[in-house]
């Protein structure tokens, strides 16, 4: 394993991380080999930001006699009040949710305490008026978490975040994809690393965003490397090539201010896949080839493209969106032949695009613009139901 610092704070991260978000309503023996693989190839960080008792316990219980080998990236404002995944600002829950955290881990301290989902000016307002970046603060000065993070998809937020010294760390959504939404900007020009000539159209926002977190010494973990997979398939990628996981994560690892990327992993093989980043080649390595071309030859990138990350809940409806969504694009790619276990498995929901009321909270939330109402609209046709 190779580590990075993690921007000034001291700490040392392994490059390739663990995302453990397909660890949820999962068995604790899942927890178990997922982290146990990756602890024995040098994995020392992951990020749990899911906020329900199971799915902490389970991983509390695969950290046992093994704590201070892990660093973990711990929510301050992930919770499930209405049993589904939700975001609070409101500070006697989010503490509520933080303590519990610490007693299902059975630990007595996080290492990084993540302002939860700051994708908006209101957001960070939120935090600042209602005394949870202080309480994060006074965490910090107590020894419970030994630095401020925060998770964030936005860059305007992110820089907001870094300007007003409000963090110590961040977990940030980078790809080429997500790097080159709007387009516009040379990347030569901004970034410099060895395959800036043929990634033309980084967004100079995000861009700028990876320098000025490296000059204030703010280290960027990474999520959304793969784009939830999308970037492996050329169906679903918005380049006329797919990447490989490899090349997803080299990409991710030569922006400015990056120390680790987190892979998300349900299985020990995908564990050993992503720490295989680590004996490619050069050129396996390479992603210029890759992102150079984009289908359309226009907008490119992921905007308005559904990544199933679930910051849309909580829906009245109780819909699964990203599930709903995962199955309509994997529809969409022959409407006239649905895969029968597609269809069943939609079925098997327990909302679907029929119970869409339209109310439009999910795309107030959704922090890559997708029209959630259409597809639900959408589904609807498509599964008939």
């Amino acid at each position: 394993m190779q580590f990075r610092s993690l921007g000034s704070t001291g700490i040392e991260v392994s490059i390739i991380g663990l995302g453990c978000e397909h660890l949820d309503n999962k068995p604790p023996e899942l927890a178990e080999e997922v982290i146990g693989t990756a602890l024995d190839h040098g994995v020392n960080i992951m990020d749990l930001f899911m906020p329900g008792d199971a799915v902490r316990t389970n991983i509390g219980l695969a950290l046992r006699g093994k704590r201070e080998k892990m660093l973990i990236q711990g929510a301050i404002g992930s919770v499930d009040l209405s049993d589904q995944y939700d975001t609070s600002r409101d500070l006697s829950i989010c503490r509520r949710y933080f303590e519990n955290l610490l007693r299902c881990l059975n630990t007595d301290y996080i290492d990084f305490g993540m302002l939860f989902f700051l994708d908006s000016h209101e957001d960070i307002d939120a935090v600042l008026d209602n005394g949870i970046v202080a309480y994060a603060r006074k965490l910090r000065q107590d020894g419970v978490i030994r630095a401020v993070g925060a998770s964030v998809h936005n860059p305007a937020t992110a820089r907001r975040l870094v300007e007003e010294n409000l963090v110590d760390m961040m977990l940030f959504s980078i790809n080429p994809a997500f790097d080159m939404m709007p387009g516009g900007g040379d990347i030569a020009a901004m970034l410099g690393d060895e395959y800036a000539a043929s990634v033309t159209r980084v967004d100079p926002e995000r861009a700028e965003l990876y320098r000025l977190c490296q000059s204030r010494g703010i280290g960027i973990t990474v999520m959304k490397s793969l784009g939830a997979g999308k970037l492996l398939s050329v169906e679903h990628s918005p380049f006329a090539q797919a990447l490989t996981p490899g090349q997803c994560i080299h990409y991710a690892l030569t922006r400015p201010a990056v120390s680790s990327v987190l892979v998300g992993c349900r299985s020990r093989s995908e564990v050993e896949e992503a720490v295989g980043y680590l004996d490619l080649s050069d050129e396996e390595r390479d992603y210029s080839q890759a992102v150079r071309a984009f289908k359309d030859d226009g907008k490119g990138g992921f905007a308005g493209s559904c990544v199933y990350c679930n910051h849309c809940l909580p829906c009245p409806s109780e819909i699964n969106i990203a599930a709903v969504n995962k199955y309509l694009d994997i529809a969409r790619l022959d409407e006239k032949t649905v895969a029968p276990s597609i269809a069943q498995h939609y079925r098997e929901l327990s909302a679907h695009g029929t119970d869409c009321i339209a109310c439009g909270s999910c795309e107030e939330r959704c922090p890559f613009g997708v029209k959630i109402m259409d597809n639900m609209r959408d589904a609807a046709r498509v599964f008939g139901q």
